[in-house]
């Protein structure tokens, strides 16, 4: 067996001298009573993106669940093996989550490959089947004859954002409890780049910054 990564290591002495002293009564409630967050990220496996710093969240504060291009697959009630799916359940049916949130962001790996139709994507591997799900999305969201790359994958981004909340809605327990007011879908849109935020506006379709980081300027989804 080979070593273990000194980066992680190191790490792991920082957290243990430095972060874990002052959150040492957290950790031992969270052991003996179990966790309890309220609410659920559904994000991007991508280095650059993890909802825990982005939203400076403390240990038990969220459920995360992560996956290239931050999908989520429609309800499919067969015999194979669903990880989002049963993320998903869990966190519905046993946490009782309030809020879940679709967390897109840029320069995703998996939908320029998609949008380019190139490497790593081919029709047999793992990664190209899991991306096939953004295909609808893709046709009906082409690229405008006037439309900078750029742009089309920063919409194309966000389109799959919106794509994953309708995909939410085909599962009867997310849908009947949205339906009863006690489960609540929100899309959000992080930018690398800037460190910027923004959160997608039901009424208008539109993703809105918010923070310190950025004006206030809105995005059509």
């Amino acid at each position: 067996m080979s070593a273990f990564p000194q980066q992680l290591m190191s790490g792991y002495h920082g957290f243990a001298t430095q972060r874990l002293p002052t959150e040492q009564s957290r950790y031992r409630e969270l052991a003996e009573r179990g966790q309890s967050p309220e609410i659920m990220v559904i994000g991007c496996c991508d280095s650059r993106v993890s909802p825990e710093v982005i939203f400076d969240a403390g240990p038990g504060e969220l459920f995360v669940v992560r996956n290239v291009a931050n999908l989520v697959p429609p309800y499919a009630p067969d015999e194979a093996a669903h990880g989002v799916s049963a993320a998903l359940e869990f966190a519905v049916q046993v946490l009782r989550v309030k809020h879940i949130v679709v967390l897109g962001h840029a320069q995703c790996g998996g939908i320029k490959a998609l949008a380019q139709d190139s490497a790593p994507l081919s029709p047999g591997d793992f990664i190209g089947r899991w991306m096939a799900l953004l295909e609808p999305t893709l046709k009906q969201s082409p690229r405008h004859a006037d439309e900078a790359f750029q742009d089309f994958i920063t919409r194309l981004e966000k389109r799959a954002v919106c794509t994953s909340l309708q995909n939410l809605m085909t599962f009867p327990c997310v849908r009947i409890l949205v339906e009863r007011g006690k489960l609540h879908l929100h899309g959000a849109y992080f930018g690398v780049a800037h460190g910027s935020l923004a959160v997608l506006d039901d009424a208008t379709g539109e993703f809105r910054n918010v923070g310190p980081t950025a004006a206030d300027t809105t995005v059509e989804a």
